[in-house]
């Protein structure tokens, strides 16, 4: 029994420390608007893990998406969440509202 606390106490620290160290990355918003990205150009810190909130105010569904990156998130309307995003080295990398093949951004690693 004394092994299974240790063991629960550990994976709840480790839960916690995650937690606080997403908080403490530099975060960048987002909102997605049925088919608008607002803003279309997020520029980051390269070298650095960041954070975006990603908002979606619209009506409809919206899925965050980036085939660079490897990330995707879907929002349902009316729905908040984040990824991070591990250190990018300088450059541009694309992104788009899936649901919404016309809204494309760009995340700008400088």
């Amino acid at each position: 029994m004394k092994v299974k606390n240790q063991v629960a106490a550990l994976a709840l620290s480790a839960l916690f420390a995650g937690i606080a160290h997403a908080a403490d990355l530099p975060t960048f918003k987002l909102e997605m608007n049925d088919g608008k990205l607002n803003p279309e150009r997020i520029e980051v810190p390269a070298g650095q893990r960041i954070k975006i909130e990603v908002h979606n105010i619209g009506k409809g569904a919206a899925e965050f998406e980036s085939l660079q990156l490897r990330k995707e998130k879907v929002l349902a309307p009316g729905a908040d969440s984040f990824v991070v995003i591990a250190p990018l080295s300088p450059g541009e990398y694309k992104f788009f509202d899936d649901f919404h093949q016309t809204a494309q951004g760009v995340i700008v690693a400088k």
